[in-house]
């Protein structure tokens, strides 16, 4: 189940989707830790005057992590994108990926994103200054159009393989649709038929079914998991299985969960400093928590209200001693 870019070889087809505010280095080290085969960095600006803001040099920290280490640029002037590439390869990157994807509209206003898509010149001429600028694999990550009326993926496509775009990701809506409604298949399928260069199938990949149904349908050499990944970055590891053996693995016990939640919340208190881990490990604590019952309203206030560590992993603690857990025995 290996799956290759370049001269990288990944141990599974798995790879956790670059997310703005979600997969700083502390999410990105739990997710491999939990399974992910790939995981990729926080979007970051191909502007040289933002490379010495606190969030972007964050978001360039790789430190510790297992390579290769493979960094998100977004930007719409060729030699701006090409001169960000140059800049975080020498800064140690190892792959870089091309953001075509973004439907975010601070991010489209700017003529970044998967607003490039309206514009297969300037898709081309970025494409090519960032390829030719480095002399490390690069990837692209789209979506399948603008609009729906105008589906243009598999034309990015073909530019992106004659530009010399070694992995292609695509995420199964439009620029137009952002995250409403469902992804589609069809079209990730399409493109996969008619390029060389690997295909990465993205959206709606939320079990370890739809994995198998989404990697057999398209045909994808690795697909792309998502949001479900704030909620339950354990997905990973059952995924992997059930692609291996074609079992369901068993949820994991509140035990191993307070564990893991416990252990991100530790590294983020330390990739951020106190102050702002205790606030940034809120969301992280929502995601995995509010899924079940017993994460009431009191539970939440007390956990969103505190400032201090210590507090905050108390209350993690004191949860999940109250917390009578009642799963299925297998997940889907």
């Amino acid at each position: 189940m290996p799956f290759s870019i370049g001269p990288y070889q990944f141990t599974n087809p798995l790879v956790l989707a670059p997310m703005a505010g979600v997969t700083d280095r502390p999410f990105r080290q739990l997710c491999r830790s939990l399974g992910a085969g790939m995981t990729v960095s926080e979007m970051i600006t191909s502007r040289p005057d933002l490379r010495d803001s606190r969030k972007t040099q964050l978001r360039m920290d790789h430190q510790g992590e297992p390579g290769p280490i493979i960094v998100q640029i977004a930007g719409g002037i060729p030699q701006m994108m090409a001169d960000a590439a140059q800049y975080n390869v020498d800064h140690g990157a190892q792959i870089i990926d091309i953001n075509m994807g973004c439907p975010a509209k601070k991010v489209c206003k700017v003529d970044a994103g998967s607003a490039l898509l309206k514009d297969s010149k300037l898709v081309r001429s970025i494409l090519s200054a960032v390829v030719d600028s480095v002399s490390i694999p690069v990837t692209l990550k789209m979506r399948t159009g603008w609009s729906r009326e105008s589906k243009n993926a598999l034309e990015i496509a073909k530019i992106a393989e004659d530009c010399g775009i070694q992995a292609l990701t695509i995420h199964g809506r439009t620029r137009e649709d952002k995250y409403l409604g469902e992804a589609e298949y069809d079209t990730i399928r399409m493109v996969k038929q008619n390029i060389r260069i690997p295909v990465i199938a993205n959206g709606d990949i939320d079990s370890a079914q739809k994995a198998k149904k989404v990697m057999d349908f398209t045909g994808a050499d690795a697909i792309m998991i998502g949001r479900i990944a704030q909620q339950r970055p354990w997905i990973f590891q059952h995924i992997a299985h059930f692609l291996e053996a074609g079992e369901l693995r068993q949820e994991p016990d509140k035990e191993q969960k307070q564990k893991w939640l416990r252990d991100h919340l530790k590294n983020l208190y330390a990739f951020y400093g106190e102050y702002h881990g205790v606030q940034i490990a809120r969301k992280h604590i929502n995601w995995q928590l509010s899924q079940n019952c017993h994460y009431g309203v009191n539970v939440k206030a007390d956990l969103m209200q505190s400032t201090i560590a210590e507090t905050q992993l108390s209350l993690i603690d004191k949860y999940f001693e109250q917390w009578n857990e009642i799963e299925p025995a297998k997940i889907s």
